[in-house]
């Protein structure tokens, strides 16, 4: 006798008005969590209201097209240059290692690997390379016994946390700067997004072996350059667009003013030159987007969470200044391209040459110092 089985009711397939509803309830809980995310996720960035100088439409030139790329394909990120008595080009690279080119570049070799992030390079009249080591320090390096030494790490009971840049003074003093106490090197950006005065410019005595603060609450610490006739120390302050100086001689010794205000870009590294002038790195030009929030902290700690590469980044501009010893613009030397040795974060002049470094590009550059 044959016995027949109930089938399973199976509902039928959702149709197309029920499928686009369960998907905008899917889009919307992503959106929903998205928001919450953005608005609320707890992160250390606390934006303050500043007010940015008002900006001075400046004229492109293509001076800069023609540099040259050196050491293209070794390593990313020759932030600094330094040149030793006999004419050798040192770099330091994002993976740690500080390479020597013989003069005028060629095949480099390895001088020493620091295992941080050497930014700032400089040489003292003994021969040894001092290093700002965004992640280890201050360092010194002997190039004849290969010795690598840390000096300094913290000052007045803070660590650094962002060693950036540095120059040596006749009397061997290193005046050096620590970029953000707050912000490592791999998050430059939110220090610039918070506008807060976590920099500092500090000097080292490698007699007394101490370092002390010269000037505290700078807006992004940067580059760092004496004065050639010794009078006065410069350092950058890059989110605020400006050049600070600091009076190491004379009536104002101890005090500090504004060099030069309201550049055109983000300032970075900065080099005395042969003529009592300096040179001035513009690693991008100003983000009128950033300019436009600086009364709105609440919108900048929301970029704060975005990934870092859905935030405001540099634009592909070459751009170096210079500077007489009284903060006016003699130089301007730009190169606005897609293809533009970019971002220029130091600028460096030897024997008629003006060497680029540059923090992320593939290489570093040189071309002829303008008279």
């Amino acid at each position: 006798m044959r016995v027949n089985k109930k089938k399973k009711f199976r509902p039928p397939p959702p149709g197309p008005y029920a499928r686009l509803k369960r998907g905008l309830a899917w889009g919307f809980s992503l959106l929903a969590l998205l928001a919450a995310y953005l608005l609320f996720w707890p992160i250390d960035v606390e934006p303050v209201v500043w007010t940015p100088p008002t900006p001075v439409a400046w004229a492109s030139n293509d001076a800069l097209a023609k540099v040259e790329r050196l050491g293209v394909g070794l390593a990313a990120g020759p932030e600094d240059v330094a040149i030793d008595a006999k004419g050798r080009i040192y770099v330091g690279l994002a993976d740690g290692r500080i390479m020597r080119f013989p003069p005028g570049g060629g095949t480099p070799e390895l001088a020493v690997d620091t295992t941080g992030r050497p930014l700032g390079l400089g040489f003292d009249s003994h021969g040894l390379l001092w290093i700002a080591d965004a992640a280890k320090g201050l360092l010194c390096f002997d190039p004849q016994t290969k010795a690598l030494v840390t000096h300094s790490s913290e000052a007045a009971g803070v660590r650094f946390g962002f060693t950036d840049d540095l120059d040596i003074a006749a009397d061997g003093t290193i005046y050096f700067s620590d970029a953000s106490s707050k912000f490592g090197v791999e998050d430059f950006k939110l220090d610039l997004i918070e506008h807060g005065l976590n920099g500092r410019l500090l000097a080292y005595d490698p007699t007394e072996k101490l370092t002390r603060v010269v000037l505290g609450d700078l807006q992004f610490a940067n580059g760092v350059a004496v004065s050639a006739d010794q009078t006065f120390v410069l350092v950058v302050e890059t989110g605020n667009y400006r050049v600070v100086r600091y009076w190491l001689t004379g009536e104002k010794k101890g005090q500090h003013d504004v060099f030069i205000d309201n550049l055109p870009g983000f300032p970075d590294g900065i080099s005395a030159n042969p003529r009592g002038g300096f040179w001035l790195a513009l690693a991008s030009p100003r983000d009128p987007l950033l300019d436009s929030l600086a009364d709105s902290p609440g919108v900048r700690k929301v970029i704060a969470r975005l990934p870092a590469f859905a935030q405001p980044s540099a634009k592909r501009h070459g751009w170096v200044l210079g500077l007489d010893a009284n903060g006016k613009v003699t130089h301007d030397l730009q190169h606005n391209a897609p293809d533009s040795f970019s971002p220029v974060t130091s600028v460096q002049e030897h024997e008629g040459q003006l060497y680029l470094g540059s923090l992320s590009f593939n290489g570093f550059g040189k071309i002829a110092a303008p008279k």
